[in-house]
């Protein structure tokens, strides 16, 4: 057995059964390996940032790791902005990147590049491979320690000789580190804030905000009357009727200060304290008020889930019940399209079990409060603040479950950065619907623009936010990459195709013209 094949093998006898790739010539012996370990489903994409992130999607809906499989430094650069969306979610990524045959290094040919420079920014273990016999060890530990609570990017650097000289041997994984709860002291303090009487939130990031988690804070909330919080940029929420009612800090400043304005006490679970992305000039960055106390439940690495159940039992909940959000629908509107319209029909077609992936910071604003009466159903969003997620994301929860519809909603600017998922969604038949908000411009860079307290953007400045002329045609560049698509202009007109995509075999677009 090669050092290729002993890899692959011991990736899939780990759990890693899935490879997001667009591999090179330094690669090649490992896709000779995937044609002999058929147990690994490998999914190829046209650019590595749709690689790494649909990696990242997998991750989320599946909690286990994919693998990339990604062409030396360039190959991996291409993919880092995806990679930072990722190690922000704290999802488990296994990254394996080829190299140069070891003695073929010396000849610093075109592609030749510092691999673990460029990886170590984003990962949390790193190794380069000495030799065959050593290869399959070196891929349980990269499996191991991406398990690591709460998810990690573990990226393991492959020289071709490395991957085909013979010795390979598979490698078990040895168990994983179990996440610690946090102190008895930390959860009774937490118990007597939320006993207090005190306006009380709660923060809530990572495997708070779904399963057994979310059921937990769920009951707390109920039970104490403290109000349950995700950052805008959260890894995965379920939501719809049934579940715990969370609110979303909002992006904008301003929305964010007045959300958080009433609150005297915040019990952070996992999460960091709540700040602006960007600092502007004249306004304060922190988004609680100075008579705030906050106070940390469970840090990143400690057992959030354990963190909230012992929170239950010293709380003496016993079988008490959460406060959950109520089925509703909104009424399926008609006539000309608007952002609450669209919003609208989404809530009101929403199918049962679906997973949203939003990148529609701008257009899809009112989505969430639109659809929280909805079936239950999983939301997915960019975490890291580096767009193009939007498309990727969906390919990766696509394949994670395939027997769930996926709608992706985003706009026309971040999804031109990778627009290639498209073509993946078609070679692999995934169940994705694509909503993209078409209103030719970058509304968020003008917002950010007007906190400059300079006036209004001047003709140059205002062609940097402009994306038409000339117009991006959606439905053709769908089309081009196998994907049939639809523009609409109307609200009627988005709603029966949003119906004929959640009952469509295999991915499907909509433009809709702003």
């Amino acid at each position: 057995m090669n050092g290729a094949e002993s890899l692959i093998r011991t990736l899939v006898a780990g759990g890693v059964e899935a490879c997001f790739t667009n591999p090179g010539t330094s690669e090649m012996h490992l896709v000779a390996a995937l044609d002999r370990v058929t147990e690994m489903h490998c999914v190829l994409g046209l650019f590595e940032g749709v690689v790494t992130g649909a990696a990242d999607g997998f991750a989320r809906m599946a909690g286990k790791p994919a693998c990339t499989l990604l062409h030396l430094g360039p190959g991996l650069a291409n993919g880092l902005a995806n990679l930072h969306n990722a190690n922000r979610a704290q999802v488990p990524v296994v990254n394996i990147v080829g190299q140069h045959a070891t003695y073929h290094l010396r000849h610093d040919t075109p592609l030749t590049a510092d691999i673990e420079a460029l990886a170590r920014p984003y990962s949390k273990w790193l190794r380069t491979s000495c030799s065959a016999l050593e290869i399959g060890h070196d891929a349980a530990e990269a499996i191991a320690a991406a398990r690591t609570a709460p998810g990690r990017i573990a990226t393991l650097i492959v020289p071709a000789d490395v991957a085909w000289s013979e010795g390979g041997t598979i490698s078990a994984i040895h168990s994983l580190p179990k996440a610690p709860i946090p102190a008895p002291e930390t959860i009774e303090r937490a118990a007597t804030l939320l006993r207090s009487g005190l306006r009380t939130a709660m923060l809530l990031v990572g495997s708070s905000l779904y399963g057994r988690g979310l059921k937990a804070a769920g009951r707390i909330a109920a039970a104490t009357s403290a109000k349950l919080l995700a950052p805008y940029p959260f890894t995965r929420m379920e939501r719809g009727a049934g579940t715990a009612v969370v609110e979303r800090i909002p992006y904008v400043l301003e929305q964010a200060l007045e959300e958080l304005r009433e609150f005297r006490q915040l019990i952070l679970v996992g999460a960091m304290p709540p700040v602006s992305y960007f600092a502007s000039p004249g306004k304060n960055s922190v988004l609680t008020t100075p008579e705030c106390e906050l106070h940390t439940l469970a840090r990143p690495g400690e057992d959030f889930v354990g963190a909230l159940e012992a929170l239950t039992a010293a709380l003496s909940l016993g079988g008490s019940q959460m406060l959950a959000e109520k089925a509703g629908r909104p009424t399926l509107p008609v006539g000309d399209i608007t952002l609450p319209g669209l919003a609208a029909v989404v809530g009101s077609l929403l199918p049962e079990n679906a997973i949203v992936v939003d990148e529609s910071m701008t257009s899809g604003r009112g989505m969430m409060a639109a659809t929280r009466g909805a079936p239950p159903h999983d939301w997915l969003a960019n975490t890291g603040g580096s767009i193009g997620i939007a498309l990727p994301l969906a390919v990766g929860a696509a394949v994670a479950c395939p027997d769930r519809r996926v709608l992706c909603l985003s706009a026309d600017g971040s999804g031109m950065y990778t627009a290639q998922a498209l073509w993946t969604m078609a070679r692999e038949g995934l169940n994705v619907t694509t909503v993209i908000f078409a209103n030719r411009v970058y509304s968020v860079l003008k917002r950010e623009f007007s906190y400059l307290g300079v006036g209004d953007p001047g003709p140059r400045a205002q062609n940097l936010f402009e994306i038409g002329h000339p117009d991006i045609d959606w439905v053709l560049l769908a089309k081009g990459m196998g994907v049939p698509g639809r523009r609409v202009t109307s609200l009627e007109g988005f709603a029966e195709a949003l119906q004929e995509g959640f009952s469509s075999e295999g991915p499907t677009l909509i433009e809709a013209a702003l």
